[in-house]
């Protein structure tokens, strides 16, 4: 039984998705006068007794999400662009699924737990994981909400002690610390925001905030 956690570089595989991730830490090192570093992406494997499950969140590929596990899905920039699949995304609980890239994960994947409580809490978590809009602050925690805030979230209401995660030295996590944020407040109702920030004037937040985790911050 385990919880494994990995970081995988911003894009790995996607050419254009890494580059942009590339161009948006050099914009950022030169304001924040910082060395440049690497944007991640992180996901869970779970080993359970009836299989290995993988928990990440990605693009909405198509209309079959229960075949990969999906168990919750948002709106990407605006709440009223989720009408369109392109400007979806989808939250995966996928027994027996994939991580895409996984290979390309820096210092492999970090090992969390090997207690079986622990995985099933975890995976007991992921269906009440909050699905605000991806890239925009609804929760005012001083973060946008991504990927990583979807696994730092599950990962402390799984009841995994996250006070020790970081990145690895010289990479960056956006987004982890709205998950953290999010999911210490008592109020379990934080889940689904009062406020639609693509309709009511939310902001989106740069990559550059109190909450990114990175080399010399911890």
């Amino acid at each position: 039984m385990s919880v494994d956690l990995f970081w995988i570089p911003l894009g790995a595989g996607t050419r254009v998705v890494r580059m942009s991730g590339v161009l948006i830490d050099a914009v950022l090192a030169f304001v924040q006068r910082r060395p440049r570093c690497t944007l991640l992406h992180s996901a869970l494997e779970l080993h359970a007794p009836e299989g290995r499950y993988v928990i990440e969140q990605t693009p909405e590929t198509d209309g079959e999400g229960a075949r990969r596990g999906v168990v919750a899905g948002g709106a990407v920039g605006m709440r009223a662009a989720g009408r369109f699949r392109i400007f979806r995304y989808e939250i995966r609980r996928w027994l027996g699924g994939v991580i895409p890239d996984a290979e390309a994960a820096v210092a492999g994947p970090v090992r969390l737990s090997t207690d079986i409580a622990t995985v099933r809490g975890v995976l007991a978590a992921v269906p009440a994981v909050p699905t605000p809009v991806w890239g925009r602050d609804s929760f005012d925690v001083g973060e946008m909400w991504n990927s990583n805030s979807v696994i730092a979230w599950v990962l402390s209401r799984g009841g995994i002690d996250v006070a020790g995660i970081h990145p690895p030295d010289g990479c960056l996590a956006p987004g982890w610390g709205a998950g953290l944020a999010v999911a210490l407040r008592d109020d379990t109702t934080a889940v689904h925001p009062a406020v639609d920030p693509g309709q009511s004037g939310g902001r989106s937040v740069s990559l550059s905030n109190r909450w990114a985790h990175r080399r010399g911050s911890r």
